[in-house]
């Protein structure tokens, strides 16, 4: 029997942990016998990065030297990762007549993030812009209530050899969600990459044509969707809601965080106070600050940005949610001028922005 096939005989025995075959039935091994003496072994890995390779080539060293140091073979053993996946298309082909996008975060639920990217979207179409909403809250997803429309379904529309999914349009706002196409009634299970892959569907296959704002509301905190939005869309700025209450502070500082590192660079456009004050309808002169005061002021000082709007509570806001009419469609709502006004400066600092700072990015994160 030659060295080499003695060699290939003996990785035969050497088993991939996460495959369950050998490293010579899986094609890792290349064998060079360089002189009568020497046999140089490359093992590459099968994927990028592949967490079992460095054990790998440690078992395949030893049994080859015991197995080949009887016939005085000496062997030497290196490894190589496989060559790095290519990295993610810059922007899906539906995507390419999107001018802007903006995400809506929060670092901790409940804090009222989706009633203000329902309202952010539909005031900037109230402006004349053509705009889209993308309810990227996987889990909660409320959008098709807040906007009415919780009994529509999306339609079919054909695009070259694809069929994409026409968004459902509603006070001008062309609005896609994960709540089309899950049972209302059922809890949604789903792990991450589940709930990654649902919302890249939806983002890459909506039918959405020429917008000049895409708001995306994103699930509080800072997990694989958020990642999964950055690695898929050159997100042109971040929202940040928070109240002013210490702890939802405290967890608006990490989402501030995440979008400002230094491999995701996502500019922040500024931070929405919601539920800032309470005035009762009795006594519209009086603030009651039920969540405390001044905390967002705090936030926006630490982290050179600014309060791009002041939301109080209102006890119809909640109804008109409920209801699928938006507060700012209304005129003579107390909210309405907070919203407009909000609306009015995410449009300035979005154009400061775009004045002042190239395109942002498609993000290629890897694990190390």
């Amino acid at each position: 029997m030659s060295v080499i096939d003695k060699a290939k005989k003996i990785l035969s025995g050497v088993m991939h942990p996460e495959h369950g075959k050998s490293i010579e039935e899986l094609g890792m091994a290349d064998l060079q016998l360089r002189s009568e003496n020497l046999l140089e072994v490359r093992i590459t890995g099968k994927k990028f990065p592949d967490a079992f390779l460095k054990s790998i080539g440690r078992i395949a060293g030893q049994k080859l030297k015991e197995g080949l140091a009887p016939d005085g073979i000496t062997t030497e053993v290196t490894i190589e990762d496989a060559p790095r996946p290519a990295s993610r298309p810059a922007v899906p082909e539906s995507l390419k007549h999107v001018k802007n996008i903006i995400a809506v975060a929060s670092g901790k639920g409940g804090v009222g993030k989706s009633t203000i990217s329902v309202n952010l979207a539909v005031g900037l179409a109230q402006t004349g812009a053509k705009v889209a909403l993308v309810d990227a809250d996987i889990y909660g997803p409320s959008m098709p209530i807040m906007l009415g429309v919780k009994d529509h379904k999306p339609g079919a529309k054909p695009f070259g050899d694809r069929t994409m999914i026409e968004p459902v349009e509603r006070f001008g706002v062309k609005m896609l969600s994960v709540g089309f196409f899950v049972d209302p009634e059922k809890a949604l299970i789903w792990r991450g990459p589940m709930a990654s892959n649902a919302l890249i569907q939806i983002i890459s296959d909506g039918y959405w044509g020429e917008i000049d704002y895409m708001v995306i509301d994103l699930p509080p905190g800072t997990g694989d969707i958020h990642l999964t939005l950055v690695q898929t869309l050159p997100v042109t700025g971040a929202v940040m809601v928070s109240t002013p209450q210490d702890i939802a502070i405290a967890d608006a500082r990490k989402g501030i965080a995440l979008f400002s590192q230094e491999k995701i660079n996502v500019p922040i456009i500024g931070l929405v106070e919601n539920m800032a004050w309470f005035s009762p309808p009795e006594l519209p002169g009086n603030r009651y600050y039920i969540f405390g005061r001044g905390g967002c002021d705090k936030l926006a000082a630490e982290t050179d940005t600014e309060v791009i709007g002041r939301i109080p509570i209102v006890e119809s806001a909640c109804n008109a949610s409920d209801n699928g009419t938006p507060v700012v469609t209304d005129k003579n709502h107390p909210l309405s001028e907070p919203f407009r006004k909000m609306v009015e400066r995410v449009r300035i600092k979005l154009d400061e922005r775009n004045q002042n700072l190239g395109p942002t990015q498609v993000v290629e994160v890897t694990r190390q």
